[in-house]
């Protein structure tokens, strides 16, 4: 098996050395399971926030040339910070044959990881909230003082090095007044833009002046000392570059200007099964978008991604409306996963797998013990008299030693708290009980044990992680009730639940034929699936334990 390695740090101030030791770890990792590096993929101040990283692109085009197997990195979060990003460009790694791999935090490949990785992400998204609730006291303590808050400064401030505060920029506040009184006065912002680029001034960001330039600039209510922060507002709080009369005439002006049939700011809507939604038909993704009435209603539908692109030639698949297929995914997961039998198994699995999982923490203590147990040595040599020029320094670099690796399991251990039976069951109730109304709340379930859904013409399956049942209902219950039962699936098609064979953890996989006493022709409807074949009782055969299936005449 080949492998190639992805390291980046994010900042300018993190060293090279970030890069190394994550270079080391995943080398280790490789030579310990038997796996070849043939290259590495290395971005340096770039932040996994965004794809726009030159090795990152790179690399997930090299995917599809077949010439590596896996990408390891030292952990999932030097891959990505979102979840889209994640899913997506995992989701084009495994389309190519390619694995992705944390050398520092692999996660199981059965139904008890996904539990185990979903329980994590939770985790770490509530120490998220609860460190933004700190940032946000300390910021708003700042703007109560009208203090700065982080941000672009706007043209014609400075920000005291020592106090914080907004002071006037004796260079650009002139330029500022000039834009505001030209302006008001009649002339077109063009014309302000050009007279402005002529004479060599910039934007506060270095860019040339241009009409948008000055939009955010006349809304701008520091102009007149102003001091804004989210929902508190001092007048006065800051000071002022141009007068009240001055930029309310600004202000008439511009709206008067403003061209009346703008397209209005589209609207912000939530698609929360983008990434789990898939066409029965050609196996791409879903997307979504909206249309209106003739009566002027909006309203919203998941489409395939491939009619999106190129039309209803390459794939006719019906679009579905969004609401009714959203509620009918979280009210069918409530009834599955939330029974009492199936949490308490869930608890069981989550606590059997922390106790498998292979992070970074036995590591450290294993290389903790050797330290001490080199420590030991050392100083037993010296009591005995074996004291060589080398003896200080090494017994100081391996008090070194000792004080890093008790500081990173430290470190690691703050960062990932082992989960307790209490906790976990917390967490699951927390979904049973909440409102099912919410938005966030159906986004939280969805997210957490939805596996994947499959739209076809006449039916919808659902696949939900930690059991092996899939749910098949026709298009009509899904959208006519959000309370549904089983469908069975058209006559010769067996659904198989697959879990040693299928790449994607698991996933229910359809094996089609059109008569029983022909051979049948294996098709996983996941389009990164390698389960296809032209035998299934073959393939069911090999695998190792035998899969459960079932068949309906």
């Amino acid at each position: 098996m080949t492998a190639v390695i992805y390291a980046r740090y994010s900042s300018d101030s993190q060293r090279e050395a970030s890069i190394e030791g994550q270079l080391r770890d995943c080398k280790d990792y490789a030579e310990k399971n038997g796996i070849t590096v043939v290259g590495t993929y290395i971005d340096r101040a770039y932040s996994a926030k965004t794809d726009d990283r030159p090795d990152f692109q790179r690399m997930i085009k090299d995917s599809g040339k077949k010439i590596f197997d896996v990408v390891l990195v030292w952990k999932l979060d030097r891959f990505a910070r979102n979840r889209f990003d994640a899913v997506n460009y995992k989701y084009q790694l495994e389309k190519n044959g390619v694995h992705l791999v944390s050398a520092m935090e692999p996660i199981s490949q059965g139904p008890e990881g996904i539990m185990v990785e979903s329980m994590l992400i939770g985790m770490a998204e509530y120490y998220s909230a609860e460190l933004a609730l700190k940032v946000a006291r300390g910021e708003r303590e700042n703007a109560l003082q009208c203090k700065y808050n982080g941000g672009v400064v706007p043209l014609g401030f400075i920000i005291g090095k020592e106090d914080r505060l907004y002071h006037i920029d004796p260079e650009t506040a002139p330029i500022v007044q000039e834009i505001f009184t030209r302006y008001a006065d009649g002339e077109p912002a063009e014309k302000i833009a050009a007279s402005l680029n002529e004479r060599g001034l910039r934007t506060r960001t270095g860019k040339p002046f241009v009409k948008n330039s000055f939009f955010q600039i006349f809304r701008n209510r520091r102009y007149i000392g102003e001091y804004r922060y989210k929902d508190i507002v001092t007048p006065g709080g800051i000071p002022a570059i141009v007068d009240q009369d001055l930029f309310d005439r600004v202000q008439q002006r511009f709206e008067q200007n403003r061209i009346a049939h703008g397209r209005p700011a589209k609207e912000d809507v939530s698609y929360l099964l983008t990434t789990k939604l898939f066409c029965g038909k050609c196996g791409t993704l879903m997307g979504g978008e909206s249309g209106t009435s003739h009566m002027g209603n909006t309203y919203y539908y998941y489409k395939c991604g491939n009619a999106k692109r190129h039309g209803k030639a390459h794939c006719d698949l019906k679009a579905i409306r969004k609401e009714p297929l959203e509620r009918f995914v979280v009210d069918t997961a409530i009834k599955v996963i939330f029974s009492d039998e199936i949490i308490e198994r869930l608890i069981d699995l989550v606590m059997d797998a922390q106790q498998k999982e292979n992070t970074r923490l036995p590591v450290l203590k294993e290389q903790l013990r050797d330290t001490e147990k080199r420590l030991a040595n050392l100083l037993e040599a010296i009591e005995q008299g074996i004291l060589t020029p080398t003896t200080k320094q090494r017994l100081d670099e391996l008090e070194a030693r000792k004080e890093a690796l008790n500081t990173s399991i430290l470190e690691e251990e703050l960062k990932k708290p082992v989960l307790t039976r209490e906790w976990i069951r917390f967490w699951l109730e927390k979904f049973r009980k909440g409102d099912v109304g919410s938005t966030e709340h159906q986004r939280q379930i969805i997210d957490t044990f939805v596996n994947s859904v499959y739209v076809f013409d006449d039916r919808v399956v659902l696949n939900f992680n930690f059991t092996d049942d899939a749910k098949t209902v026709t298009r009509e219950e899904v959208l006519g009730s959000s309370a549904v039962d089983n469908a069975p699936p058209k006559k010769h098609e067996i659904l198989l639940s697959c879990f040693s064979f299928c790449m994607n953890r698991r996933f229910t996989c359809t094996i089609l034929c059109s008569s029983v006493s022909e051979s049948h022709h294996v098709v996983c409807r996941r389009p990164a699936c390698r389960l296809q074949g032209s035998c299934w009782a073959e393939r069911v055969r090999l695998l190792r334990p035998p899969l459960p299936h079932r068949y309906w005449d």
